[in-house]
């Protein structure tokens, strides 16, 4: 692959300001597994190979399983999911294809049913700060190291 502009170097306030929601979201109500989730199915939607990297192995040292990593590509055909995760993968699924459909009532309210307002706000605010990453990194061409 050829290599890309490095955005982080070139413009150092911009990446400042990502992790200043980075830091934020490292302190919200959502657990961090399901944090990861989100990333992770986001990051497949937007066909982020290095944000998959990166979250995969986060989300294996918080305890995470294979099985259920192999499975969020299909999440909605696997029985490994808790309704509340699947509330929030679809949510996950929504926000990140928005220009498609929106977020439809019936996702919004089983959302809002399975977490709350204040969790949910959370949720979507995970959802458009990893979107952001991937389209960085996507746009840059950033790669993980290779094993």
């Amino acid at each position: 692959m050829q290599s890309r502009i490095n955005i982080s170097h070139l413009e150092p306030h911009s990446f400042k300001a990502m992790m200043g929601l980075e830091t934020y979201l490292a302190e919200i109500e959502l657990a961090p597994k399901l944090r990861q989730l989100i990333k992770i199915r986001a990051s497949i939607l937007n066909n982020c190979a290095y944000c998959i990297e990166m979250h995969t192995q986060e989300s294996k040292k918080l305890g995470e399983s294979e099985q259920r990593l192999y499975a969020l590509s299909a999440w909605q055909e696997s029985p490994l999911f808790s309704d509340k995760e699947r509330a929030l993968l679809k949510l996950t699924d929504e926000v990140t294809l928005i220009s498609d459909r929106g977020l439809s009532n019936a996702t919004y309210e089983a959302c809002l049913a399975a977490v709350g307002e204040q969790v949910m706000a959370q949720c979507i605010m995970q959802i458009v700060t990893i979107n952001a990453w991937n389209r960085i990194a996507v746009a840059t061409k950033m790669m993980h190291q290779s094993r």
